[in-house]
């Protein structure tokens, strides 16, 4: 399931969208996996009486649930989970009925960290704590891939907000300067 580009500004860019990292796929390719070879044993080594179905039958069926509880449900809520960066904001989205987005203005992000466990270095993968003002505080974001080239992209998307929106030196004069002089302050938002 793709990311909506409707929810984009005129002019806002996506720089990263990503999923959590492929680890999360691990243990719904094993249990599918094993489902599949408990169904093949039973086939090859129960009996072919009435019993034997019956158990081939309860074997199929274990299977079968154990496939969609722990191996498509943790794919779904993987391919629903959206870590989506742009020149504006983060945005974050995950769920597979419901929907949960949270939008972080670049503007509002006061700091970011990462962590990374000795496997999740192995892995190429991290932790991404954004700690933004607002209510919310912070917002984890858990399996990153390559969790520190993203980190250092949120770090030059947040110097490049912040350099959009605030005056140089050269500017700060040139209005002090005009102030001083009486002139009409000039639209520097251009």
């Amino acid at each position: 399931m793709a990311f909506p580009e409707d929810v984009l500004t005129k002019d806002e860019h996506v720089v990263l969208h990503l999923h959590p990292h492929w680890k999360a796929l691990v243990r719904p390719i094993l249990v599918l996996v094993l489902a599949i070879a408990a169904v093949v044993v039973g086939v090859l080594l129960l009996p072919e009486s009435s019993g034997g179905s019956i158990a081939l039958a309860v074997i199929g069926g274990i299977g079968l649930i154990a496939v969609l509880w722990l191996g498509l449900w943790p794919f779904l809520v993987w391919r629903t989970t959206h870590y989506l960066f742009t020149n504006e904001r983060v945005l974050l989205q995950q769920g597979v009925f419901s929907r949960d987005r949270r939008d972080l203005p670049l503007t509002r992000i006061n700091d970011h960290s990462m962590n990374q466990h000795f496997f999740e270095r192995l892995l190429g993968c991290g932790t991404l704590t954004i700690e933004s003002a607002g209510e919310r505080g912070q917002s984890v974001l858990k399996d990153v891939p390559g969790v520190g080239r993203v980190q250092t992209t949120l770090y030059e998307l947040v110097e490049a907000q912040h350099d959009k929106h605030s005056l140089g030196d050269g500017e700060m004069r040139e209005i002090l300067a005009d102030m001083r002089e009486g002139k009409p302050l000039r639209d520097t938002t251009s």
